[in-house]
């Protein structure tokens, strides 16, 4: 495979700017600490820790002609990120989102959609973007012109080839869950924070929650728990649950998918499921350490330090 881990899907522009308590009224101003920029996104944030944790990553998706997305197509280049699967589009601007971190962690945003509702991989380059040993679809729900048949059959091609692929969403309602559908049949993790896993389902119990995606499909379910840390269930009956680290938060922007470009990272160094789920979710807490996503992640050798002298978070 020419490829370790080929993230398709979300890329975005953030401004982040932390702390945030309130907006002033009127044309007040109201001064804060810090301010960055950085690339995020479920397919743009795995992507940079993906390449950050030593994985050969190619990137897919789409921007604008503008220069958000010169910023951030050179930003990913940056960390060694193939970029030739990202399509520059005329008359639409890059997905871009303005985050306002709250002092703890919380992080309300203002989005603009933009390039990602639009960018097709057309059939004829299914072959060049699943040439790779994990094919991660990060932000099913917000890719309009892909989500449905399209990204069902470039699943479809990615498990044919022999990838493993994984799966993480943007999900607010069970109005999602046909796009999510057309995909769990090629879906080897299905990774979505427990707040979407409850809103495409209506239940609340993790159990019932991961039979009700894997009896549409998917082989094996990872939710996100927060704080609370990571479950994990597969079809062969594995079933746990990982605490989370225990660390002064700062910015929970991109943590999930941090989650997946280390749970990615785990699986391609032989680790168990359990381990790889501890890598995910230390390369989690390492991003909430930082202002905006990836910030915190710097290598795989810091995070399994991290991972291996980091206390748990009490229950």
């Amino acid at each position: 495979m020419r490829y370790d881990y080929v993230s398709v899907g979300f890329y975005t522009f953030d401004c982040l700017g932390w702390p945030v308590s309130e907006i002033p009224p009127g044309g007040g101003t109201a001064f804060i600490e810090d301010l960055t920029l950085a690339v995020s996104g479920a397919a743009g944030t795995a992507a940079i820790v993906a390449a950050k944790l030593g994985l050969k990553t190619l990137a897919v998706g789409g921007y604008g002609r503008d220069m958000m997305g010169d910023w951030a197509v050179s930003r990913l280049e940056s960390f060694g990120i193939d970029t030739s699967g990202l399509q520059r589009l005329a008359g639409v601007p890059t997905s871009s989102s303005i985050v306002l971190t709250r002092r703890d962690g919380s992080r309300p945003a203002l989005h603009l959609k933009g390039a990602t509702g639009h960018f097709v991989v057309d059939e004829a380059d299914f072959d060049s973007v699943t040439d790779t040993r994990i094919f991660h679809l990060g932000g099913v729900g917000l890719m309009d012109a892909m989500d449905g048949p399209r990204n069902a059959a470039l699943m479809a091609r990615a498990k044919a080839r022999g990838c493993i692929t994984t799966v993480d969403i943007f999900a607010g309602s069970a109005a999602d869950l046909p796009d999510v559908d057309a995909v769990l049949p090629w879906t080897d993790y299905f990774i979505p924070s427990v707040e979407e896993a409850q809103a495409l389902s209506g239940l609340r119990d993790l159990d019932a929650m991961a039979g009700f995606f894997m009896d549409r499909g998917a082989r094996a379910c990872v939710f996100t728990l927060g704080g609370d840390g990571a479950y994990y269930r597969d079809r062969s009956g594995l079933s746990f649950r990982i605490p989370a680290f225990a660390i002064d938060v700062r910015c929970t922007c991109g943590c999930g998918d941090v989650f997946n470009a280390g749970f990615a990272a785990g699986l391609l160094n032989g680790m168990s499921p359990q381990d790889a789920v501890r890598l995910a979710q230390a390369s989690s807490a390492l991003n909430a350490t930082g202002l905006g996503s990836q910030a915190g992640v710097v290598s795989l050798k810091d995070t399994l330090a991290f991972m291996r002298d980091c206390s748990i978070r009490a229950a």
